[in-house]
């Protein structure tokens, strides 16, 4: 529980903001800032939401991510109390990047060096130089288009999609990534080097729209930074920000339902029966949950539960937490372990939604730079594998084991040698936990899946077209999923929610006029 201010006292509008992920703390600050009384309410017992932070004998461990890709929009909220990031943020920028381990044991380490990256694609495939260069340069062009100039822009009225159409067909976003990244390469393994980032918010790369090739521009402008402390070092800062601004967390605080008066959203009724009343109700929640279950006693004509019940979902996780008894000096801190496969696997998880028995990998050493988060002479790691959703037939119950031993042996074989006999303390989480304990339709990792039509415009809005008074961010709302996508998503309420300050004003003519 954090305090906030004597809300008896406290006069200004009040918002209720359901989810203490990144983007609900995120519109928390900002709301803040702009004159509103917030109460942010959260399920589980600490914020963070996929953000979350385990500890477990001696091991700390991030759940969901592990990098910042675009810290200047941190920045910003901190700015925003009159603060600077660096005072309560220790962020180090990452070089390389990462590391991709291909299935034949090449690596290639990905960094902003445009020298070093072109060392490496002379290494494995000197052809595709020129066709590197030319990625570069459009990824740049729709970097400024699809990120810079659209990300943070509300998306509610048709005509924003409208303007945004000649930009789409120039860049061609109607094409995926894999087909515009197989436009510049020949080589497979740099096709799947400069495509897969859309796994990184939930999509498949062969069916995403191109605009998502922004992804290496944003990484090589911004850098790929790790927080010091892991991802529960900037939730703790982010919840420095809503206590300055006079906010309140209530955690292990369950929302039954978002309730309506006249017609509007006037506060959310809480599983324990209490009902906390607002002006206004940010959603933070899982958009899929948030319109069947919260809104399940409100007439909805847009997103009813058939039409949420038809979208389709990003893949789900199995993520793999585990603490050796010995460092691994040799593995770094991001490395990139791929299978066999590639289009196929991508079908498997997507299409078909079949647990696979081969697997790509994404093994996060976080001791490799900060080795508070295990105990000394000791390394804590995280390997994430994409999986099916829900939408298929997998038993979690019968094949969690299974599947976590099939990892452990393929890390055995390639990168972490005598790991079984290493490993003093392990925990998972599955699709199940994403259905479970995080409120996930379909146990979906990434809320809706980033194709083109489920983007934009055709995206839930930010702004509910089913309730006046109900505001939305986080994954499943524009402009999407990872962290600068959920963090942009509540920078777009500055423009759609109006300053507390000017309500508190017309509240109080209001009641002097009658």
């Amino acid at each position: 529980m954090m305090d906030g201010t004597d809300l008896h006292r406290d006069t200004r509008p009040h918002a209720v903001v359901i989810g203490a992920g990144f983007g609900g703390l995120a519109a928390a600050i900002r709301l803040g800032a702009r004159g509103w009384r917030v109460t942010v309410v959260e399920k589980l017992d600490a914020a963070g939401g996929r953000a979350y932070v385990y500890r477990q004998d001696g091991f700390t461990f991030d759940a969901g991510p592990t990098i910042i890709t675009a810290p200047y929009l941190l920045e910003e909220l901190w700015t925003l109390a009159g603060r600077r990031m660096a005072d309560d943020l220790d962020l180090r920028a990452m070089n390389p990047f990462y590391q991709i381990r291909f299935d034949d044991g090449t690596v290639m380490n990905c960094s902003a060096d445009l020298v070093a990256t072109r060392a490496e694609i002379a290494r494995i495939a000197p052809e595709d130089l020129p066709g590197f260069d030319r990625f570069i340069a459009d990824s740049e062009k729709i970097f400024e288009v699809a990120f810079a100039k659209l990300a943070d822009q509300p998306f509610h009225q048709l005509s924003t999609l409208l303007r945004a159409v000649p930009d789409m067909l120039r860049l061609q976003g109607y094409r995926t990534v894999y087909s515009k990244v197989s436009d510049y390469f020949t080589n497979d393994k740099l096709r799947i080097a400069f495509s897969f980032h859309p796994l990184l918010i939930g999509g498949n790369p062969l069916n995403t729209t191109a605009y998502y090739c922004l992804i290496a521009h944003l990484e090589r402008l911004h850098g790929v930074h790790y927080a010091m402390g892991g991802m529960g070092a900037v939730v703790d800062g982010l919840l420095g920000l809503i206590r300055h601004f006079g906010g309140t967390l209530r955690t292990s605080t369950e929302v039954a339902q978002i309730t309506v008066k006249d017609g509007r959203a006037s506060g959310v009724r809480l599983a324990s029966g209490e009902t906390l009343a607002a002006d206004i109700v940010i959603s933070n929640a899982d958009v899929g949950w948030t319109y069947t279950k919260l809104l399940s006693e409100h007439k909805r004509r847009r997103w009813t539960d058939a039409k949420v019940a038809r979208a389709n979902y990003s893949m789900s996780l199995f993520v793999w937490y585990f603490g050796t008894n010995r460092r691994f000096e040799d593995v770094y801190h991001h490395t990139m372990v791929l299978g066999p496969r590639y289009q196929e696997l991508l079908t498997d998880i997507f299409k078909r939604k079949v647990l696979s028995e081969d697997f790509s990998l994404y093994l996060h050493r976080p001791t490799a730079t900060d080795p508070s988060l295990a105990p000394p002479g000791c390394d804590s790691f995280y390997v994430l594998s994409p999986v099916p959703h829900l939408g298929g037939n997998t038993d979690w119950a019968q094949h969690a084991e299974p599947y976590r031993a099939a990892i452990e042996k393929r890390l055995e074989d390639t990168v972490l040698p005598g790991l079984g006999a290493s490993l003093v303390t392990s925990r998972i989480l599955t699709p199940q936990d994403f259905r479970d304990r995080l409120l996930s339709v379909q146990g979906a990792a990434f809320s809706l899946e980033p194709q083109l039509f489920q983007s934009a415009w055709f995206r839930p809005h930010n702004v509910s077209e089913d309730l006046p008074g109900l505001f939305l961010v986080g994954a499943g709302t524009h402009p999407g999923a990872g962290v600068p996508g959920v963090v942009s998503s509540a920078r777009i309420l500055d423009q759609v929610v109006p300053h507390g300050d000017t309500l508190a004003g017309s509240r109080l003519r209001s009641q002097q006029t009658a």
